[in-house]
């Protein structure tokens, strides 16, 4: 809880309910106090069950992100080279003039494919978050921005397998009776769902974690399984092997509620348990103990995190994990079942913010995993980029190819606008730049990935400066570029948080807009948690109505769901899939590329976070201080091999570039792993480079997921640094 120092005479004090709009699955209903106004404390709201009068590290301090001294308070345009972060400040008439004015030079001179956005969750609310400035550009006819930068390809596999279900309510775990965390560290980034897990290991659950760290949440749970980095998928197969060999499964409910059993057994043969063990490094026994103990302890529920799509068959892995519950049963009862994300069950209209029928048939699409290749002309793009517009976003520090990157964005002929609250690494590159509201600053309405509860927030304070919130930004551009003709950009937040959900829908109903201000959230109109079992006689969202083994939507090949890319359907990727489960090993594996493996040994993951939210809160400096410089942590086998003590700069690098660290001896990584944790800015580096630079670019294999964890390097001690010292 964040508290600044209390005016001496205090004259007016309110309570304002609120929502945190981080891109985080507890979507926390908070409570703002308010004296002569300005926001004097940020807590959790009691009243909310998921929330529970609980904030987390990343949060508790929020106010020290609102009144910072280094907010972006004014627009500004650059007067010095692009990334020095030299700029002079302008009115918003004249910001706005000008980006204007440029968007048409560049359409005029290039085609309006020239122009991207550059954009994903820096706030998840439904007016201001992901899909804001969709109808914007879609109407100005830009290249449409893909972002599959998380659960993209877990989406894709996940509703291939048994559609877009909410799946398992996290607040009925609880009454399960195994728990399977996988890839997940529910301790730092799902914080409000350890209490349902503590409480259903108090009843006497199991709780295991798969992971290749012995992660905070791993060492409260009652095993942990170690696991090579993007063998997961193997695992998944022989736990199905094991299921089906044995007679574990639930005949009933395989009969009856899903399609492709005996296509399944046929192709779970070869995934023998000897076999995974020598591809994930676990031992035989402990895979077969996994698959009893789950199949048999029901209901049983699994888990999965963000960072189980992250490599070369993260889609498959998935598809595998999703075929699990029908096969066991698991879903028969409330807990069992998979928590993938729960927002499927919010019904959100979300085509009244991206109205692809904007869009201009056939318009190009560009990844934004690949943006330092288009940027540089690499990807050779029929209509070359000479404008980025950046919001919610900071892909300087979360996008791979960052040398690549900074090239692009020094370009002269490259007009760059970006909307921030503090100068980034991404803002320092800005030609024009804007200043963007905080939470307590701006009207939202939320949805959430990780619980059923609609929150909403109020806003507790006016905007500091002349910050504007990103719904404003865009109708003041609308109505610079002669879009105000058409009312889909005219509508005031108010008409925004109207059309937000289909207030009409089963699970709306006796909730509304009034209630919600009044309340501050609403759970979804569903079964209390210890009734619900969405899928108890099946009713899977797929096409037969069934969990599907086989999956008929593999007929199609890969695809993107287009929330994913301004509700655009063209240029899907298209590659023909498998519409059965199977492993596909890491690309960067001795295994796979065993001459690649000789000169980059080490496997690096770069998991999220405790402190921070990807980039965001980490130029805050009570969360540099809880989160520690950028480490690197190697096994003390490894770390021995190389002469790497605790504390020591060193080298971690392969054919895509290199970044110093300090060195973290730990046992908790598996020989062979590195750790380092995201979000460090260029600006906090020792090098002036992030992990971003050793990150591959090529995509999984489904809904164009990135493949972080699916990298190589080798590390080396810099003799030549002080140990301890960032240089």
């Amino acid at each position: 809880m964040t508290q600044l120092i209390e005016p001496t005479a205090p004259t007016r004090e309110l309570t304002v309910l609120g929502a945190c709009p981080q891109d985080c699955p507890d979507t926390c209903a908070m409570v703002v106090t308010v004296r002569d106004g300005v926001a004097v404390e940020v807590a959790g709201n009691k009243d909310q069950p998921y929330t529970n009068g609980g904030l987390c590290v990343k949060v508790d301090n929020y106010l020290d992100r609102v009144y910072h001294p280094d907010r972006i308070l004014h627009p500004m345009r650059r007067v010095g080279p692009k990334g020095s972060g030299e700029f002079e400040r302008i009115s918003w008439d004249d910001a706005i003039a000008e980006v204007a004015r440029r968007f048409t030079a560049v359409k005029e001179e290039h085609g309006a494919e020239a122009i991207m956005p550059v954009s994903y969750l820096g706030t998840q609310g439904i007016i201001n978050g992901l899909n804001v400035g969709d109808a914007f550009f879609n109407r100005l006819g830009a290249t449409v921005s893909e972002r599959t930068y998380c659960d993209a390809g877990s989406c894709t596999a996940y509703a291939m397998t048994i559609g877009d279900t909410a799946g398992v309510d996290p607040e009925a775990l609880v009454h399960s009776r195994f728990i399977l965390i996988w890839a997940a560290n529910v301790m730092s980034t799902n914080l409000h769902l350890w209490p349902y897990i503590a409480e259903a290991k108090r009843r006497g659950a199991k709780v295991v974690v798969v992971d290749p760290v012995r992660t905070k949440t791993a060492r409260l749970a009652s095993q942990h399984i170690p696991i090579r980095p993007g063998t997961d998928g193997a695992l998944a197969m022989a736990m199905m092997h094991v299921i089906i060999n044995e007679g574990l499964t639930d005949d009933d409910y395989v009969a009856n509620h899903t399609v492709g059993y005996d296509e399944l057994v046929e192709r779970v043969q070869q995934y023998t348990p000897e076999w995974a063990s020598q591809e994930t490094g676990i031992p035989v026994e402990t895979i077969l103990t996994l698959a009893r103990e789950y199949a048999g302890a029901q209901p049983s529920v699994i888990r999965i995190g963000v960072a189980v799509e992250r490599h070369a068959g993260g889609g498959q892995t998935v598809r595998a994990l999703s075929c699990l519950p029908a096969l066991v049963g698991a879903w028969r009862k409330p807990g069992g079942g998979i928590l993938q994300l729960p927002l499927w069950a919010f019904p959100v209209n979300w085509g009244a913010f991206m109205h692809p029928e904007l869009l201009t048939p056939g318009t190009q699409v560009v990844n934004q995993y690949l943006l330092g290749q288009a940027l540089t002309g690499e990807l050779e793009l029929t209509t070359p980029l000479h404008a980025l517009m950046v919001y919610n976003s900071n892909p300087l520090v979360v996008a791979p190819d960052q040398a690549k990157m900074i090239e692009g964005l020094s370009r002269d002929d490259l007009f760059t606008v970006v909307s921030e609250q503090f100068m980034t690494d991404t803002a320092r590159y800005a030609d024009i730049l804007l200043p963007a509201t905080t939470q307590l600053e701006q009207e939202d309405i939320m949805f959430s990935w990780g619980h059923l509860y609609v929150t909403y927030n109020n806003p507790s304070i006016e905007p500091r400066g002349e910050a504007v919130p990103n719904t404003e930004l865009f109708r003041r551009l609308s109505a610079a570029m002669g879009f105000d003709d058409d009312p889909i950009f005219t509508r005031t937040d108010e008409q925004l948080i109207a059309e937000a959900f289909d207030w009409s829908a089963p699970a709306m109903q006796g909730i509304t807009v009034e209630s919600l201000k009044e309340k501050g959230f609403s759970r979804l109109n569903l079964p209390p948690s210890d009734e619900y079992a969405p899928h108890r006689d099946g009713g899977f969202h797929t096409p037969s109505g069934k969990t599907e083994f086989v999956s008929s939507a593999a007929a199609g090949g890969n695809f993107v769901v287009p929330l994913f890319r301004q509700g655009s359907n063209d240029h899907q990727p298209g590659q023909p899939v498998d519409p059965l489960p199977h492993y596909i090993p890491p690309r960067e594996a001795a295994a796979t590329d065993p001459g690649l493996a000789a000169r980059y040994p080490l496997n690096l993951i770069s998991p999220k976070s405790h402190a921070f939210i990807n980039s965001s809160f980490a130029n805050i400096e009570i969360h540099q201080k809880v989160q520690k410089p950028a480490t690197l942590l190697v096994n003390p086998e490894d770390a021995a091999a190389r002469g790497i003590t605790t504390g020591a700069v060193v080298r971690a690098y392969n054919d895509r570039g290199s970044v110093e660290l300090l060195a973290k001896v730990d046992a908790s990584t598996m020989p062979g792993v590195t750790v380092c944790h995201v979000g460090h800015w260029r600006s906090d580096a020792l090098g002036l480079s992030t992990l971003s630079q050793l990150n591959p670019t090529r995509f999984a294999d489904l809904g164009n997921a990135p493949t972080f964890s699916d990298t190589l390097i080798e590390v080396a001690l810099v003799v030549d640094a002080t140990p301890g010292e960032a240089r």
